[in-house]
């Protein structure tokens, strides 16, 4: 039985990671209306996107470690009034330069934001309460993603680009207001940050992640975006050099000992590579191929957000009574169907495009709060910032290698042969996260590190109440 903190706590939660997924989407339309006011063309456009996903991206794990060494909710009320600040200066922003720079400090403020989140709801619940935390948690941040063009074509035709922003500030002040009275996550990692690791993390990741953003405008022989492939992998390389060798690492070698945690992580890459790819060239199709208008082609991707909406919380309750793998196996099968479908089906867009979105929703309502809770039930909570922000990072970053490829994929130019061939490359990317998952998931605790009492309480104790320690907030 959830009592009232439990649904606050999952109120916050939800709301944190929300509102930092929308802006991760609201954004796009609002893009030609940005460059019309404020100047700098392809250039400015591309990096009020990119420099929010950048910094995101480069921080989420340093953001991770720092939320489990200083607290959950402490951390994730400082990103909230970061990200406060960061939408309000995007609102008020007189030129392009400060739209972008502004948009990097609200990346900032996000990587706080979805670590900590998860880490509370990972602290608190056990078994199958965690997995239905989770799966509310889920429903609501992936509706993000979908319900964020359609929302920002409405603001942008109705009250103007800057409160795409603007918007952000209601729901960030509630979610501040209501954590004022959830209590704080404590802190359980000992020996403070560890700062080479967080240096070479940061270079790494933001280097990796600007080469590929990048190369889609200066192409992948261009010296800078070659200098940015060298350093970028190397400094992952010595990022993990460096980790078997701190007092206190910011990424234990020992949390892959976990196989859910490893093989989740390695579904990760196919699922997310999968859905950032797939639902990208849909919104491209309907509009420059069906010739839907924005608010037309967010109506047209409804279908995603109200079945995740509706049962994302009721699958991940399902596996924490019986367990990940089914569900991880096959949900990606189900979307890998949908996105099937619209590579076979001729007819009108609505017909191609409409089914196929239904079964991918459902696919994905399957798939994603199992995924997150098989990866998070697989670590130490007191490691969970750590590892949810591991979770997030590898989900992020495979999603931007898939983009970048995207052009590629569809042969320059968004026409119904490309869609089509893009589609099946979608669909065979999101079988492949199903297979992984039917091969390598267990259900069972024998995934679990063997010094991980903690996690292995939680897997056990999937009726009883939490732990002392996990309840404390």
């Amino acid at each position: 039985m959830v009592d009232r903190d439990e649904r606050l706590l999952v109120a916050v939660a939800v709301l944190a990671s929300f509102v930092a997924f929308l802006d991760g989407s609201v954004v796009n339309l609002a893009l030609p209306a940005i460059s019309a006011e404020l100047g700098g063309g392809l250039l400015t456009q591309q990096w009020v996107v990119d420099g929010y996903l950048l910094t995101l991206g480069a921080l989420i794990l340093v953001a991770g470690a720092i939320s489990d060494t200083f607290g959950r909710l402490t951390v994730l009320r400082a990103g909230l009034i970061l990200f406060g600040l960061a939408s309000l200066l995007c609102a008020a922003a007189p030129t392009g330069v400060v739209l972008i720079a502004a948009r990097c400090l609200q990346g900032v403020g996000a990587a706080f934001l979805v670590p900590s989140s998860l880490a509370m709801l990972n602290a608190r619940f056990t078994g199958s309460a965690q997995s239905r935390a989770i799966g509310v948690w889920t429903a609501w941040t992936g509706t993000a993603f979908v319900i964020g063009p359609l929302l920002g074509g409405v603001l942008v035709e109705t009250l103007g680009w800057r409160w795409v922003f603007a918007v952000n500030l209601l729901p960030l002040a509630v979610t501040l207001a209501l954590s004022g009275r959830v209590a704080d996550v404590p802190a359980r990692r000992g020996g403070g940050i560890d700062g080479g690791g967080a240096l070479l993390t940061v270079v790494g990741l933001s280097a990796t992640v600007f080469a590929m953003i990048e190369q889609q405008r200066l192409g992948w022989t261009h010296p800078v975006i070659l200098a940015a492939l060298v350093v970028g992998p190397a400094a992952l390389v010595a990022f993990a050099w460096w980790e078997r060798r701190a007092a206190h690492p910011m990424l234990p070698p020992a949390i892959f000992a976990a196989r859910n945690f490893t093989v989740g992580n390695l579904a990760t890459v196919f699922l997310y590579a999968g859905v950032s790819l797939g639902l990208l060239l849909v919104a491209l199709f309907l509009q420059e191929v069906g010739r839907l208008s924005p608010v037309a082609a967010g109506l047209a991707t409804l279908p995603v957000p109200v079945l995740s909406f509706l049962l994302a919380a009721r699958f991940g309750e399902l596996a924490g009574r019986h367990g990940p793998r089914r569900f991880m196996a096959v949900g990606p099968l189900i979307a890998a169907a949908g996105f099937g479908w619209m590579a076979v089906t001729p007819g009108s867009v609505w017909l191609q495009t409409v089914p196929g979105l239904v079964l991918f929703g459902l696919g994905l309502s399957v798939t994603v709060s199992p995924l997150t809770a098989a990866v998070l039930a697989a670590v130490d909570p007191a490691q969970s910032g750590i590892g949810s922000a591991i979770n997030n990072a590898v989900a992020r970053v495979s999603g931007l290698i898939a983009i970048a490829f995207a052009a590629l994929i569809v042969g320059g130019a968004m026409s119904s042969a490309g869609f089509r061939h893009a589609a099946v490359v979608t669909a065979l990317l999101l079988a492949v996260a199903g297979l992984v998952s039917a091969v390598g998931i267990r259900d069972d605790t024998a995934s679990l590190p063997v010094d991980s009492s903690a996690a292995l309480a939680a897997c056990h104790d999937r009726d009883g109440p939490p732990p002392a320690a996990a309840r404390t907030g």
